[in-house]
């Protein structure tokens, strides 16, 4: 998954009316400001309401469902192998947002102030905070491309990760 396609993906979504955020790899490169890695795939937050635009766009891009682990995720795949992890999210009235998690009495918390942007490409796109993103890559062993992504976010804004 390159920059290009990252934001092809956002002008799809944005012109369907859906809103998203970046997470994951991409969206820890979108807070610096730069590529830093390869990413396989492209992690995006949406609202859980707006899910039939997102899949509505995607499809017309080619897109086709591959993976359906909801209410937690979903993932689309193009004929050439490209993904995209898609995470539903209900919007409380103070901004917040939950997401289903594996648990169903632990979903996962994001606060108002998760939600920022970051860039792409040299183009401002909507994603997840540093601090959300380290909450994000706890509890589980951390692959390469984990420790990878939290040294950056200790280089770049000086926040605690542990590992």
């Amino acid at each position: 998954m390159d920059a290009d396609e990252v934001l092809r993906i956002l002008d799809l979504l944005r012109r369907a009316r859906a809103e998203v955020w970046v997470g994951g790899g991409w969206g820890i490169d979108a807070l610096v400001g730069e590529q830093s890695r390869e990413h396989r795939d492209l992690d995006l937050m949406h609202r859980q309401e707006q899910e039939p635009a997102v899949v509505a766009a995607l499809a017309a891009a080619g897109y086709v469902e591959s993976l359906d682990l909801r209410p937690v995720r979903f993932v689309v795949t193009d004929p050439g192998g490209r993904e995209v992890d898609l995470h539903p999210l209900v919007f409380g009235g103070d901004g917040s947002a939950v997401q289903a998690s594996g648990v169903p009495e632990r979903p996962f918390g994001y606060p108002a102030s998760a939600f920022v942007t970051g860039t792409v490409g040299g183009t401002a796109v909507p994603c997840l905070s540093a601090g959300q993103q380290v909450f994000f890559h706890q509890g589980y062993e951390p692959t390469e491309r984990d420790r990878h992504d939290m040294a950056l976010l200790r280089r770049v804004f000086g926040i605690a990760t542990h590992f």
